[in-house]
């Protein structure tokens, strides 16, 4: 298992999308396609970048009772994307209908990932907001085990916290990391960031870079300093 950078497509159509990708032509980035992308352009986006050759992480974080999360992760099963995800919190018997659904009939199926707390989540919101008043530390911990235990392979979470996830869940449990910024970069309105380098000797797998490569004077540059810094 390689470390691998993951670019978040974060845009509002197609054509925005395919005028970022085709500035790359040499190497085809590990792709991020969220909620924004997949519901303007519905599946045949999925189907064209991967026509093309991308890697994608399908991320639209599921978050519903299990039967239904189930359904949907079948459909999604269907696109042959990589990686999908969705939210811990939804509970264990989620999880499971999740990887249920995801499972093709001949048992090969997507990575699936949980989302422990979001990078724009702090000490503070949580304890407002959700009313968890646990140490986030200790939170993020408890839902990345309790993925572990449903049968998930890794988790989202800030990369201040892939370190103790492989800790408390074991080397190949994966770490995706978003909330990642250059050195001389703008945060943006993520609160828990590191740079691509720090990432890498702290132990993510992958990293999700979004603005830091797709807002970038020169987008490709960009890219190829984050995977100078995160992979070589």
């Amino acid at each position: 298992m390689g470390r691998d950078v993951i670019v978040a497509c974060d845009f509002a159509s197609a054509k925005d999308t395919f005028e970022f990708l085709d500035k790359f032509t040499g190497r085809k980035p590990f792709v991020k396609i969220g909620m924004e992308l997949y519901y303007a352009e519905g599946p045949s986006i999925v189907k064209e970048i991967k026509k093309r050759g991308h890697k994608i992480f399908l991320d639209l974080k599921l978050h519903d009772i299990p039967n239904t999360v189930k359904k949907a992760m079948s459909v999604l099963s269907h696109l042959d994307v990589d990686i999908c995800n969705l939210h811990a919190a939804g509970t264990t018997a989620m999880m499971q209908a999740a990887l249920e659904g995801l499972t093709r009939e001949d048992g090969t199926r997507p990575l699936l990932i949980a989302v422990t707390q979001l990078t724009s989540t702090d000490q503070e919101a949580m304890e407002r907001d959700l009313l968890i008043n646990k140490p986030i530390d200790e939170v993020v911990m408890h839902y990345a085990l309790t993925a572990k235990n449903a049968g998930l392979d890794g988790v989202v979470c800030s990369p201040l916290e892939a370190g103790k996830v492989h800790d408390t869940c074991g080397k190949n449990f994966l770490t995706v990391t978003p909330g990642i910024r250059f050195a001389d970069g703008d945060k943006g309105d993520q609160k828990r960031v590191m740079t691509p380098k720090d990432a890498k000797e702290i132990g993510s797998d992958y990293i999700v870079v979004g603005r830091p490569i797709t807002a970038a004077e020169d987008p490709v540059a960009a890219y190829e300093r984050c995977v100078r810094e995160f992979c070589d």
